[in-house]
């Protein structure tokens, strides 16, 4: 949920307790009290749940319940009850009962109670009885069995994150895919190269955009690294990591299940007190999708910097006319594609530090920002998926090549003298660089000029396809 659900707005008629006395809850909600205080206590932001976090809680609390059966800890029907529940969560069909601000308090049991809760009561409705009244299904009885949010959240992280993943590969595939095709189709455009804003030797456009390409083949790399350590989950290891109250066999049938359902991977932890303490999962991931931000970054600079002008820039590549991009200026477009990116890599590189900082506050057994993590490692990755899709799709693949304004800058680079140098020496050739500089005239002509090579070794040392 990422609006606030004015949930202040319905009439608070139902009353239910927990351990701190009575609660007034609107009577629709399948939420319960110890939600309905997280309510109250948190009201700072618009953010709620991420969505991929609902999926995941309710893929654990479906499979806890199956194994809890399985294992004889809780009654057949009701674990089938609270299946049915979690099912009809992971579709996504009661997010309006997730009202809990992301801000809220940082071992993430608020989100893990409004999971049990609404599972609970809606398990009772599938059973034929009342909302509220926690029997005969109990929010921490049955659907929190062998279960801590100690253990459930970062479980959730992990599984949400991993899915995420897997959904943001195929677009950063189809990005490369897309950069892949330009260098072919560039591939015999010779243009000039540049290194610290100025005039390098040429190249090809193609060799340009293969290096993008690379850019972003080796970001899906990184990305896939650390699928490894997203796989491992904590449950099983309840408070801190011991295990107390949770059956042996609990997490290793839970886990089997959930990686049946999702068709990933997922184990128990090796080290469940680490699992549990520590978020470097996350910052691992934060890491590598802030490289590929880097990387996105830095292409969409160099696409603004080649499409620049039309007339006073470089001009070498001309982006798609999307919109346009001044309210004074008429004619005028933008390369608006690009500069959306730079300002998603921006946002992402801000996530990254927020996940950084998040990674220390890890004091003795418990991290204490599971609900920032959460949600700041999937909205970077749900934000870095459409953007990929929109670059390809909106930009790259319409990008032309000015083949004319290409060679027109070749023609005109000083860089043209550097295979001179072998030839004629260094101080000569840079003398005769700074004379077609001074006189505003090509290098050729310079060249030619002051007859120090025969004009058919100038055309070889001077054809830019000789260069690349």
């Amino acid at each position: 949920m990422s609006k606030r659900d004015p949930v202040d707005r319905y009439p608070a008629d139902r009353l239910e307790s927990d351990s701190m006395g009575e609660v007034s809850i609107p009577s629709w909600a399948y939420w319960g009290a110890q939600t309905q205080r997280a309510v109250r206590n948190f009201d700072v932001s618009t953010s709620r749940i991420p969505g991929l976090m609902i999926e995941a809680l309710a893929l654990i609390k479906k499979n806890a319940a199956l194994a809890n059966s399985e294992l004889g800890l809780i009654d057949s029907k009701i674990a089938e009850a609270v299946a049915e529940a979690a099912v009809e969560v992971l579709e996504r069909k009661w997010d309006k009962h997730f009202p809990v601000d992301v801000f809220q308090t940082g071992s993430g049991t608020s989100w893990n109670m409004n999971v049990n809760e609404v599972i609970a009561n809606r398990a009772n409705v599938i059973l034929g009885h009342p909302i509220g009244n926690r029997d005969p299904v109990h929010p921490n009885d049955h659907v929190n069995r062998c279960q801590s949010s100690n253990d459930v959240i970062p479980a959730a992280i992990h599984i949400a994150d991993r899915i995420a993943v897997e959904r943001l590969l195929p677009k950063l595939g189809l990005l490369s895919k897309s950069l892949a095709g330009k260098e072919k189709e560039f591939k015999d455009i010779l243009k000039l190269g540049r290194t610290h804003l100025q005039d390098a030797v040429p190249m090809t456009l193609g060799q340009e955009f293969g290096g993008f390409k690379s850019q972003i083949e080796k970001g899906i790399q990184r990305v896939k690294t650390t699928c490894t350590n997203l796989e491992e989950l904590a449950l099983g290891g309840t408070a801190i990591g011991t295990g107390i109250n949770c059956h042996p066999r609990f997490a290793g049938l839970t886990v089997s299940r959930i990686a049946k359902d999702t068709g990933l991977p997922f184990v128990t932890a090796q080290n469940k007190f680490e699992v549990i303490a520590a978020r470097d999962a996350q910052v691992e991931l934060m890491g590598a999708l802030n490289t590929v931000a880097v990387s996105l970054s830095r292409i969409a600079n160099d696409m603004r910097l080649l499409a620049s002008g039309p007339r006073a820039g470089i001009g070498e590549i001309i982006l798609p006319s999307l919109q346009p991009g001044s309210s004074i200026m008429p004619g005028k477009v933008n390369p608006v594609i690009p500069e959306m990116v730079i300002q998603v890599a921006a946002y992402i590189s801000g996530k990254t530090f927020s996940v950084t900082i998040a990674g220390q506050i890890g004091p003795l057994e418990l991290n204490m920002m599971h609900p920032l993590i959460a949600f700041e490692t999937l909205t970077a990755m749900d934000i870095l998926l459409k953007t990929c899709e929109a670059f390809a799709e909106k930009c790259i693949n319409g990008i032309r090549a000015n083949k004319e304004r290409c060679a027109h800058w070749i023609e005109w680079s000083l860089a043209l003298v550097t295979p001179l140098a072998t030839e004629i020496g260094y101080d000569r050739a840079a003398e005769l660089a700074y004379k077609a500089y001074k006189e505003n005239r090509t290098i050729r002509e310079v060249v030619e000029e002051a007859e120090i090579l025969p004009p058919n070794k100038i055309n070889e040392l001077l054809d830019p396809k000789n260069m690349i």
